[in-house]
């Protein structure tokens, strides 16, 4: 039985080795990965590529086994099969059958998964709008940009209406548009008390839609928690950006603050400490310069992606 006490995703000291080919050494690819998704979270999965996103995602689907370790979800180990009726997958390269259109291939998978024929009408519909591909559903799949078969991707992962899903890059292949839309649909189905584990490295999307993230690098979790409690402490900071700053006030601001200066053009760019803006605004001031803007500095997740990179590499 489905223990809903629990958190619906845990990972705990998992292990995973791959012996490259015959008869050379194994290598280690995951190391004591532990991290847990709450029920009705946005859970953000990121690292570089190679670190361990896609074969942790195998391990919770059941495609392979860990060398050490357990993954469960809903309460059941990943390897029994009684709750993976309640469970959505998206793959990071999915396949479909190119002579099919986009209504009978989410037709297709309703009827795998078991959705009922009045149903099944009901939610293919309902799915194709939401993805927005109502108005090609007709049409024949290899007709299909990288895209747009991504959305349908998406569709497929819902189409039975799973408490938890696993999407790996689920932005993949998407112009801005798409990526807003498919945002939607995931902060939709938190909305609807759904849990959803992402795999990705488009960081941007994952600082404005997910609850907590964890960030794996060669393999080992480098950072795990809510976005905001590890971002770096280093001093606010402001952005200020200038033009028709004189060469000479230019160094002389570089000799009596700590700051970082780009130019761009006839335009520069100062990036200081909070503390030190105000006598920065006030010498460029009294040598003439115009200023542009005064924009407090943000550190963020990318902050502290590059920072673990850096980190992992160096371990």
């Amino acid at each position: 039985m489905v223990d809903e006490s629990r958190e619906a995703v845990r990972v705990q000291n998992v292990v995973k080795d791959f012996r490259p080919g015959f008869g050379l050494r194994r290598k280690r690819v995951l190391h004591d990965v532990t991290f847990a998704v709450q029920h009705g979270e946005i859970f953000g999965f990121v690292g570089p590529n190679g670190a361990g996103k896609t074969t942790t995602l195998k391990i919770l689907m059941g495609l392979i086994r860990p060398t050490e370790g357990t993954a469960s979800i809903l309460g059941c180990d990943v390897q029994e099969s009684e709750f993976r009726h309640r469970i959505g997958f998206l793959p990071e390269n999915p396949y479909f059958y190119p002579y099919l259109t986009a209504r009978e291939i989410l037709d297709f998978y309703a009827r795998l998964s078991g959705v009922s024929g009045s149903d099944r009408r009901r939610r293919v519909e309902e799915l194709l709008g939401l993805v927005n591909l109502g108005h090609v559903a007709d049409a024949r799949l290899r007709t299909f940009s990288k895209g747009m078969l991504q959305r349908v991707g998406v569709a497929q992962a819902l189409i039975h209406d799973p408490t938890v899903v696993f999407l790996d890059e689920p932005m993949s292949g998407l112009d801005p548009i798409g990526r807003k839309e498919i945002r939607d649909v995931i902060l939709s189905l938190r909305a609807e008390g759904k849990t959803v584990f992402m795999n990705t490295h488009i960081l941007p999307d994952v600082e404005m839609i997910c609850d907590r993230v964890a960030i794996i690098v060669n393999g080992s979790i480098r950072h795990q928690g809510r976005i905001e409690d590890f971002l770096p402490d280093r001093g606010r900071r402001t952005d200020i950006v200038l033009s028709q700053l004189a060469p000479d006030t230019a160094d002389q601001i570089e000799e009596r603050f700590d700051l970082e200066m780009v130019g761009l053009g006839e335009r520069v760019e100062i990036r200081v400490a909070e503390k030190d803006a105000h006598g920065v605004l006030d010498a460029v001031m009294i040598s003439g310069a115009e200023i542009v803007s005064v924009t407090p500095y943000r550190n963020s997740l990318e902050d502290v992606f590059l920072d673990a990179v850096r980190e992992g590499e160096a371990a």
